[in-house]
């Protein structure tokens, strides 16, 4: 029974397609039968469709939905993500110096501090930067000496130490000779040396810059001509060394600003280790640099400012059962928190 029911679809489709091609006219009565007995054939096989019902058009393909950012793929290692990309593109572009001279060169203190001026002059005229200037580090120099001594056991360079204090990002070393001479009585002068840049945190050299005058001239003393050789000198050489110092900390900041984190009581290795993992949970990357009972210090490097390193470590000590961890003092990328233990 089941044979005949389908050839007697298959012979109604057909000759209801003929009758449909060959006649637009209203059906004759015989074919109106015919199509009745189709259906109702269509009926017993497609379980009780209804009759005249077209066949509904099939669902179109769904479409993938639009991914947000939460489905992006994390970045691949040395990637950065756009976050970070915003916050490394602003970082550079408010960059902190500390401009001094080089103190074991033969310089005049007064053309140090020309030249530390002009330097200075140039990032508050062109850039729009605060600036640390010459007597606030001389100033400085003398009051910091017992805190130094205190807190870095003169483990750097006493000006590292104020550049750190200060939150600079970059420290900048001029160092220069004058070439002078006097003809007709007038005065004439140029100025040849270089402007080091290094790396605050680390003390790092980075790179240099070469400071150069053409000959500059006063007629009224030697002093002016040589103050308008270091100027000249200075202002031509700063827009390299802007240039090239957010160069070089850009190509070094791949993984993050380096913070320098000193842990002071730390009997427990066991408890240094559950804290480095809970920091890695909030920043890019911790590296332990040494432990002792006595001290533990780590490097975090992270794309945010250091309130939220802060942050992190104090929600990271609460993780790792440091209750009552608590900064004792910061200078620059550089905290030293008590364990409370």
């Amino acid at each position: 029974m089941r044979y005949v029911i389908k050839v007697t679809v298959a012979i109604a489709a057909a000759v209801l397609i003929v009758s449909c091609a060959s006649a637009p006219a209203p059906q004759a009565p015989a074919a109106t039968a015919q199509s009745a007995s189709s259906d109702r054939a269509k009926a017993i096989v497609q379980g009780g469709a209804e009759v005249g019902t077209p066949p509904a058009a099939p669902a179109p393909a769904t479409q993938p939905a639009s991914a947000t950012s939460s489905d992006q793929p994390a970045p691949l290692p040395g990637q950065l993500t756009p976050d970070e990309q915003a916050y490394l593109q602003n970082y550079l572009a408010r960059l902190n110096y500390m401009v001094y001279y080089n103190e074991d060169s033969k310089i005049d203190p007064k053309l140090a501090k020309v030249a530390v001026s002009q330097a200075n002059r140039y990032l508050l005229e062109k850039l729009g930067l605060s600036v640390i200037d010459f007597d606030q580090i001389e100033k400085n120099k003398k009051d910091q000496q017992t805190a130094y001594q205190s807190e870095t056991g003169g483990s750097i360079d006493l000006i590292q130490y104020l550049a750190q204090k200060f939150n600079a990002d970059v420290y900048v070393e001029i160092d220069f000779a004058l070439t002078s001479e006097t003809k007709d009585n007038k005065y004439y002068a140029s100025a040849q040396g270089s402007m080091k840049i290094y790396d605050t945190s680390t003390a790092t050299l980075m790179g240099s810059v070469v400071l150069s005058s053409q000959t500059a001239f006063s007629p009224d003393s030697a002093d002016a001509a040589a103050t308008n050789a270091i100027a000249s000198s200075v202002w031509i050489a700063m827009p390299k060394m802007i240039d090239q110092s957010k160069e070089l900390l850009k190509n070094s900041l791949s993984r993050g600003v380096r913070y320098e984190i000193v842990i002071q009581k730390t009997p427990d290795s066991k408890q240094v280790s559950q804290l480095r993992r809970a920091l890695a949970k909030k920043v890019r990357e911790v590296e332990q640099v040494s432990y002792s009972p006595d001290t533990t210090k780590l490097y975090l490097y992270t794309f945010q400012t250091g309130d939220k390193v802060e942050d992190a470590i104090y929600d990271a000590g609460s993780a790792s059962g440091l209750n009552d961890l608590r900064l004792v003092y910061s200078r620059g990328k550089s905290l030293t928190f008590d364990s409370g233990l």
